[in-house]
């Protein structure tokens, strides 16, 4: 391993009255991958933007190879060498892939775009990083999420950086695709740049990274290589306290369906899809990342056109045309990306918590407000949030904390059954812990939970049952008592090599 690459001292930052780092240091060594672990709030995200230029310290010191560095802009980061991937997608969704991986280069004598020229260029580019099946003529609006997150990946690698962040690069893609990306990480390293990893997921620490900085309250807390530190030590460090279980203790679910489901086809989901979700059942929805989980759960939630099929509900029968009447029937929907199609972040907390039901609190055709408000009370504390957060802006809470504001949402209605869509990504291990722990509570009372997860641990660990999606198509639900993350695994590679069959529950 060569020396330290980077170095961070002493660096401060507030907002306002908030301060969210409080002298914080780091050292990254050129050739090692460095994580950086943490709570949300910890502080991680608001360093990492330091160093990407998109912020600037009140106090502290960066240096590069022993000299003192001014970071403050995004130009003069790319210009010191320092390429980021953040959670938050820079990606311009109008374009095309290719004019979003070779933006601001490759023009002719009279300032046109060379069109074929990038597409050309787009394709050599892809096909060498094996994403060759991406579409470099689509609009990035056409992709997935986690499609988009691999061709950030490609442009901060497209010249090889110094100092790579993956800022929660992984949090969005499946495992075969985190994969990819830490093996991109790992190759940067080898080739002599500090790679810097922030990931709540802590097996991706353990498969990835060469040393470690915990942070806690904008302070580094703990440090030490990979193999110094246990997780145990880890958790404690970021959370300030002994951790609880991460995955509850289950309830055996009830054999009594709540929702069923019977040769369903949709636009992106080919099908046929069998599915019965009982009441008290957590039942995953697994595979690869973009084989058609997020068609099956937009389609039961009212939000993707039904082709074929037929399904129940409580009984009766069940064909949602909207979100609206999927909710009026006692369906709730937690998007996967909570920023874009979860939250209204301008409004208030309450606001974006009662949104969805307004019209059962309106009397003589006012409003209640008194009402809305102990609704909004009682959510917000089911899920977590205190009352005095009703106020503030969502835009202005942590990741965590604005997934908790999407399942006070969902769970405003005491929906019948609610489908959630990875809503783990991103989150710290104190607020995974938390959800994982609301899953279990909703599901002993008696609701049906539909649960896609990236992550194939918590499939396992979560899980009753997991039904594995490959190429639109229900393949296999594989029984609690089977249940594996190479089970999981090894169903989704044979599907999708064309071997579609059915294992029983």
């Amino acid at each position: 391993m060569s020396g330290v690459l980077l170095k961070l001292t002493g660096v401060r930052k507030r907002f306002g009255a908030v301060r969210v780092l409080e002298g914080a240091s780091l050292e990254a060594r050129a050739g090692e991958v460095h994580a950086v672990l943490g709570e949300n709030g910890a502080g991680k995200s608001t360093l990492m933007r330091i160093l990407a230029g998109v912020i600037s310290a009140d106090a502290g010191q960066v240096t590069l190879d022993g000299r003192a560095v001014s970071l403050g802009s995004p130009s003069a980061a790319v210009a010191a060498g320092i390429r980021t991937v953040f959670q938050d997608l820079s990606v311009i969704p109008q374009l095309t892939v290719a004019d979003n991986l070779l933006y601001g280069s490759e023009t002719s004598a009279r300032g046109l775009v060379l069109r074929r020229r990038r597409q050309e260029l787009a394709r050599k580019l892809l096909d060498g990083f094996g994403l060759g099946r991406i579409d470099t003529a689509a609009p990035v609006s056409e992709l997935g999420l986690g499609d988009r997150q691999l061709l950030e990946v490609v442009k901060a690698l497209r010249k090889s950086p110094r100092v790579l962040i993956l800022d929660e690069a992984t949090s969005a893609l499946s495992a075969t695709d985190s994969a990819w990306v830490l093996a991109q990480g790992r190759a940067a390293a080898a080739a002599g740049a500090a790679v810097l990893l922030i990931t709540h997921r802590l097996h991706e620490v353990r498969a990835t990274a060469d040393r470690i900085t915990v942070l806690r309250s904008g302070v580094d807390v703990l440090n030490g290589t990979v193999d110094e530190l246990e997780d145990d030590a880890l958790i404690t460090a970021m959370l300030g306290r002994r951790a609880e279980v991460l995955y509850p203790s289950r309830v055996p679910p009830s054999a009594e369906d709540v929702l069923k489901v019977v040769g369903l086809v949709a636009q992106g989901l080919p099908g046929p899809i069998d599915l019965q979700v009982n009441r008290g059942e957590i039942l995953g929805v697994g595979g690869l990342q973009g084989q058609g989980q997020r068609e099956l759960l937009m389609a039961l939630a009212g939000a993707q056109p039904w082709a074929g099929g037929v399904a129940t509900l409580l009984g009766a029968a069940y064909a949602p045309r909207s979100p609206r009447e999927a909710l009026r029937r006692g369906v709730a929907y937690v998007p996967e990306d909570r920023q874009r199609e979860g939250l209204f972040l301008g409004h208030s907390v309450q606001s974006n918590i009662t949104i969805s039901g307004l019209g059962s609190f309106v009397r003589h055709g006012l409003l209640d407000a008194r009402a809305e408000l102990r609704a909004a009370q009682d959510a917000a504390a089911r899920v977590g949030i205190s009352h005095d957060r009703l106020s503030a802006r969502a835009s202005t809470m942590s990741g965590g904390n604005q997934q908790k504001v999407v399942l006070a949402k969902a769970l405003l209605g005491e929906p019948a059954v609610l489908l959630l869509h990875d809503c783990t990504r991103g989150v710290d291990v104190g607020t995974k812990a938390e959800i994982f722990e609301l899953m279990s509570r909703i599901a002993a009372a008696g609701t049906a939970i539909l649960f896609y997860s990236s992550d194939l641990s918590e499939l396992v660990h979560v899980c009753d049952r997991v039904a594995v999606i490959a190429e639109g198509r229900l393949g296999a639900v594989i029984s609690r008592d089977e249940l594996t993350e190479d089970a999981i695994l090894r169903v989704a590679v044979r599907l999708t090599a064309g071997s579609h069959g059915r294992v029983a529950a």
